[in-house]
Parts: structure tokens; C-alpha cells; sequence
């Protein structure tokens, strides 16, 4: 931010304001380009390098701990939202590790931070026409080459909230190898609103007046995301949900013409673990408020924001890591996961833990120091005034 000419004070204040309110703590991860101050004339061979990094060391991490070869995969699915190349970042992949000639491969772009359900849906499809196969979706982002430079202010946002990550997650239909399995895609469904034009306006990747790129978020991103979320939920309540919720719920929605109370239905009947893509604070608190979730169910997507940040399409697997590396997934427990991204989407699915699990994954160096005692960041603790509503318009930093 301190490199950035364009910016004055009002831009600095709002930047500020959105770090000390953004739940981010000072141990995430950012591109090579931008810690080497290269942020303003980012180089193909940067946004390589940096997909690169996550997508070896989650694969060789992958396959190491599954003790699968990579011949031995018949279906690859790598989604990233904000670049492409030619080849493409699969067929890089597919180059590194010498794949087989006869595999199936997508690649998806512009799909924003909901894209790893759709990747999971797109093998769930393939599955029903090859039969004992093994897939695998690798689900990152390349935030070097959008790293917005400029001093409009909901282009700002973004700089302060993604931070670099990835994943790469195994499923396979193969019945013989149900021992080895840790979790059971139950069902997913997927919300488009991108016929709305507020909601497809919400989230975009452009340039600014004076032609620097970045991503613009809108004022009605929460409108969108709320609307999104209450459609997806309309198609998954009745495929999760017992019986008996279901009833009471129509039974007192009838009785609501007699009464101003709001009818809310219950998902914790159903659901035992909630995994919220970690989007950020105002994101995790608004799920949490409409589906009347204590700090235990928010406690891992508000850990996850706090250790890497938002990575995008591969932050749910970072909140399902944590509850893993907590030990809280146990055998026949239900896991929601639910993910927003821009067009705008929302996706939700739901997996059954198929037996008891411990591993401590990415969080394995971290997770006795979660959650910490406070969460506040050393710029909270500086600036955490400015979101005082009685703060005069007019100071000086010093």
C-alpha cells in the first residue's frame, strides 16, 4: 500500500478501515511479484510461477499420501478464476507428472471462489458414465496479476481480503476402494443468478478509469449473495433435512399469517459440521446470523480467514482441514459446505464422514495456537479507531 502513488489520504483511510475489519491475521501467504515489489508490471512467468507452486505441492503431497499414481488418474479438473494460458494450466499439470494420453481434462476460468463445487459437480457428471475411475480436482488462484494499483475504492477491497493458496482433492466411484475413502458425497446443488443484472454486476475483473486492472466489488454483492443463498437453500433444504424438520417447519409457516414472529427452519437437525467459504468477516457473521450458528460452527472459517485469508475457490478445503485437524469429524457426522463466488453463484453439497478423522493437514505446524486467545492484528490495534462513526473527516497520520 506504501507503493502505491495513486492513493491519498481517503483512499488510505478506506484501506485501513478494510484490513482492520477484514479478520485477517499476519501469517498468510502472497505472491512472489508483489512481496518483491512487482505488483505493477506482473510478467506471465509470475502468474506461472505462482499456480505452479500450489499445484506441485499439493499434488506430490496428494500423491505421496493416497500412494496413487499419477497414471493411475482418469480424470483432472483445474479450475482458476483469474488466469489461463496456452497450454493450458491442466496440460501443464498433466506435462509435470507424464499423465496418460487417454485422460479426461477440463479446465475452468472465470467461475470466481465457488468454483471448487463446480469442479466436484463436473467429476460427479463424468461418474455417471465412467465407471471405477479416479479423478482429481485442483482448485487454486493467481491473485500476482490482479493486484490492483490504482485508488478506486471497491477495487481496493480485493487487495486487502485474497491471499495465495490451493488445493488438490481425490474422489473416485470405485467401490473397491470404499475402505480408503474419508468422505461420501451426498448431494450438491448449484444457484446461478447471472440473469440478474445486479447480481451479475456485482463481482467484475476490470479496469479502472485510468486502465488499471482489478476486480470491482459492488455495493450489492451482500444483496446478491443473500439472494443466492436463499435459492440454494430452497433446493437443499428438503434433500438434507429429516422429516420432521421439514413438518414443523410447514406447520408453522402456516401459523405465520396468525403471528408477526419469522418462521426460520433449523439446518443444525441435519447438518453436524457447517463449512463456510471464509469470504470474509461480514460473509462468515451474515451465514452465521441467518442460519443461527454459534461461534463453534463459525470457528473454522473464522480461523481459516484469520491463518490464510480468503484463497478463493480452495478456502473451503482450508475450513474442512481445520475441523479435521481439530478432530471433530467423526464417523457418520454430516458436513454443509456452502461457497459464493461472482455471476453470482452460490453451491452447497453435502458430504458424510465416513469414519473418524485426525489428520492435521496444512494446519498441522498451527492448530494448537487456534483458536488464539484474540484476534486481533497488529493494525487493529494502530487503527482500530478509525472505524470510530464519530471520527472528524479531517487528520493526519503520523
Amino acid at each position: 500500500m506504501k507503493r502505491n502513488k495513486s492513493i491519498g489520504l481517503e483512499e488510505y483511510k478506506f484501506a485501513l478501515k478494510a484490513i482492520v475489519g477484514s479478520g485477517i491475521g499476519e501469517e498468510t501467504y502472497g505472491p512472489r511479484n508483489i512481496i518483491s515489489g512487482k505488483e505493477e508490471d506482473p510478467m506471465l512467468v509470475d502468474a506461472l510461477v505462482e499456480v505452479d507452486e500450489f499445484f506441485y505441492d499439493s499434488l506430490d503431497k496428494l500423491f505421496a499420501k493416497s500412494g496413487v499414481s499419477p497414471s493411475d488418474i482418469d480424470i483432472l479438473v483445474v479450475n482458476i478464476s483469474l488466469f489461463t494460458t496456452s497450454p493450458s494450466p491442466a496440460s501443464r499439470i498433466i506435462n509435470h507428472y507424464k499423465m496418460r494420453e487417454d485422460i479426461k481434462v477440463f479446465s475452468l476460468s472465470g467461475m470466481g471462489c465457488s468454483a471448487t463445487l463446480i469442479s466436484v459437480n463436473a467429476v460427479q457428471n463424468i461418474f455417471k458414465s465412467v465407471k471405477n475411475a479416479l479423478a482429481i480436482v485442483v482448485s487454486t488462484e493467481c491473485v500476482g496479476p490482479c493486484w490492483y494499483s490504482g485508488n478506486d475504492k471497491s477495487m481496493m477491497l480485493p487487495n486487502c481480503l485474497f491471499r495465495s493458496g490451493g488445493a488438490a482433492i481425490l474422489l473416485t466411484n470405485n467401490p473397491n476402494l470404499k475402505h480408503r475413502t474419508i468422505f461420501k458425497l451426498k448431494c450438491l446443488v448449484r444457484t446461478h443468478l447471472g440473469s440478474s443484472d445486479e447480481a451479475y454486476l456485482s463481482a467484475q475483473h476490470q479496469e479502472d478509469g485510468q486502465g488499471r486492472l482489478g476486480i470491482h466489488l459492488s455495493k450489492n454483492i451482500p444483496k446478491a449473495a443473500t439472494r443466492a443463498f436463499f435459492e440454494n437453500l430452497k433446493v437443499l433444504a428438503p434433500k438434507i433435512l429429516p422429516m420432521r424438520e421439514l413438518f414443523k417447519y410447514a406447520i408453522l409457516s402456516n401459523l405465520k399469517q396468525k403471528s408477526a414472529k419469522t418462521v426460520t427452519i433449523d439446518f443444525k437437525a441435519g447438518i453436524d459440521h457447517f463449512c463456510i467459504h471464509p469470504g470474509g468477516t461480514a460473509v462468515i457473521n451474515g451465514i452465521g446470523k441467518s442460519l443461527d450458528l454459534s461461534d463453534h460452527y463459525l470457528e473454522p472459517a473464522r480461523m481459516t480467514l484469520h491463518r490464510f485469508g480468503n484463497t478463493s475457490a480452495s478456502s473451503l478445503w482450508y475450513v474442512l482441514g481445520y475441523m479435521e485437524a481439530k478432530r471433530r469429524l467423526k464417523k457418520g457426522d454430516r458436513v454443509l459446505m456452502l461457497s459464493f463466488g461472482s455471476g453470482f453463484k452460490c453451491n452447497s453439497c453435502l458430504l458424510e464422514v465416513v469414519r473418524d478423522l485426525k489428520d492435521g493437514n496444512v494446519w498441522e505446524d498451527c492448530i494448537d495456537n487456534y483458536p488464539p486467545q484474540t484476534l486481533i492484528n497488529p493494525f487493529k490495534e494502530k487503527y482500530g479507531w478509525l472505524n470510530d462513526e464519530n471520527l472528524p473527516k479531517d487528520f493526519t497520520f503520523y
